[in-house]
């Protein structure tokens, strides 16, 4: 039975960036159908007549996709099927042959979730302001009947071009040689991963594409979710771990001794080898990166433009601004050489390339970026996130110096007690769920905890 949709239901499925929603619950193949003629609805309007279609290896999405370039088809448009693919290959074939994207997955969320990432030609994102909403109208009102003659699906298979084009913006390491563990988390990156580093020393990690992630859930951005490769780094004795999330657009760096090493980091380094190559470029980095990553694409002598959460905003921002690279605390990693879009094998070359250059071990090389130490991302079930700011406000008094309302609020604190350094913490309203997202960053550990007990007990009362 198909599922009926009321502008209601479609706020849990038509996010601020992509659809997503539970398998037969939320989603189903009627519903994609809806939406692939209707975004071809759109786009044949705006004189585009092809898309590439691509799908991750959930159980459901090979259906899904299928839905969708009938969806598409029926409106005029030439459907190029991709495939089995990642996120970042969907984003290549979008911007190799100019064309708009349509990819199948949920990323990190658990096995029955599924949605789209929607793009135009050259990998342009697709959001509420862009395109979704006037989707969401369609699956209430219907799509406007097509007068043309149908499109056709044209099976494309772009995996070796794909790996080609990342090996040229980053080519392999030259220098010693490197052992590299890499969990793929059953998710696209065991197909990826040895297109694009399969000359180097891999040692695999759940590389079997499995949607039902039967060993744990493809988002490493839970600590619980590196553990295994944590203790597979250490017991390969690799010079360093790679983890993907589930659409493989995401990467994850351990290092050799186990230890998670922190996407501002990366960023911070990715920012540096730009620069070298780059002198004077603008890097894009969001707000609750380190304030370590501004510090020093300054040193390095590059302008620093902060910037939202959210690859919607990271991208329109590079665009603006003609940004050479973008990082997020998130483990997005985004290059204008791209597309403007988001690749984690790309980011993993430049680490690779990196540690490759030099004699140092992973942990050494990238203490030069751990200026501070971080809470990462806290989420607490809050109803009213506004409400529950004003109190964090309010209690932290006089010891606020600074507010700033970019994305959530973002408070910095006087606190002469502690090392130098900045003292800050970010507090931002989930968009889809009753969540309050709380991240702080001080120069030691104690202060860090300091804050987050102080806060939590504040906004979980």
């Amino acid at each position: 039975m198909a599922i009926e949709h009321t502008y209601e239901s479609l706020k849990d499925l038509i996010k601020a960036y992509d659809i997503r929603g539970v398998v037969g619950s939320t989603i189903d193949a009627d519903t994609v159908r809806t939406v692939g003629a209707a975004f071809a609805h759109i786009l044949y309007s705006e004189g585009e007549r092809t898309i590439a279609v691509g799908h991750d290896m959930r159980p459901s999405s090979p259906e899904l996709s299928a839905a969708f370039a009938e969806g598409a088809t029926s409106q005029g448009l030439h459907v190029l099927d991709l495939g089995l693919t990642s996120t970042d290959e969907l984003y290549y074939a979008a911007g190799t042959f100019e064309c708009a994207g349509a990819m199948f997955t949920a990323s990190h969320n658990p096995a029955q979730y599924n949605g789209i990432k929607l793009c135009r030609a050259g990998a342009t994102p697709v959001s509420t302001d862009t395109g979704l909403s006037e989707i969401s109208r369609m699956l209430i009102e219907g799509v406007p009947a097509f007068e043309g003659e149908a499109g056709s699906v044209e099976k494309r298979d772009v995996l070796d071009s794909y790996a080609r084009f990342l090996r040229q913006l980053v080519p392999l390491p030259q220098g010693k040689a490197l052992k590299v563990a890499v969990d793929a988390a059953n998710g696209m990156a065991g197909l990826t991963v040895p297109a694009v580093l399969g000359d180097l020393d891999i040692r695999p990690l759940y590389f079997e594409l499995d949607g039902t992630f039967p060993n744990h859930e493809a988002n490493p951005l839970d600590p619980k979710n590196l553990v295994d490769l944590q203790r597979f780094v250490v017991e390969e004795k690799a010079d360093i771990g790679l983890a993907f999330d589930g659409d493989a657009d995401r990467c994850f760096v351990v290092d050799e001794r186990g230890e998670a090493v922190s996407p501002s980091a990366i960023t911070a380094l990715v920012a540096t080898r730009t620069l070298a190559t780059h002198p004077g470029a603008t890097i894009i980095h969001n707000l609750i990166t380190s304030r370590a990553v501004p510090e020093i694409i300054r040193e390095q002598g590059g302008n620093p433009v902060r910037t939202r959460v959210g690859h919607s905003y990271i991208k329109a921002e590079m665009a603006r601004t003609g940004a050479m690279f973008g990082g997020e605390h998130s483990a997005h990693y985004y290059f204008t050489e791209f597309f403007n879009a988001d690749s984690g094998l790309v980011a993993a070359l430049h680490v690779l390339a990196a540690l490759a250059e030099q004699d140092k071990p992973l942990s050494e090389m990238m203490a030069q970026y751990e200026r501070y130490e971080a809470s990462g991302e806290i989420n607490s079930t809050v109803d009213d996130q506004e409400a529950a700011t004003e109190r964090v406000l309010e209690a932290l008094g006089d010891r606020v110096a600074d507010i700033d309302r970019l994305d959530g609020v973002t408070v910095t604190l006087r606190d002469e007690d502690s090392a130098p350094g900045p003292v800050w913490l970010n507090l931002r309203a989930s968009n889809t769920e009753p969540l309050l997202r709380l991240n702080v960053e001080a120069p030691t550990k104690a202060k860090v905890d300091e804050i987050v007990r102080e806060v939590l007990a504040v906004i979980r009362q």
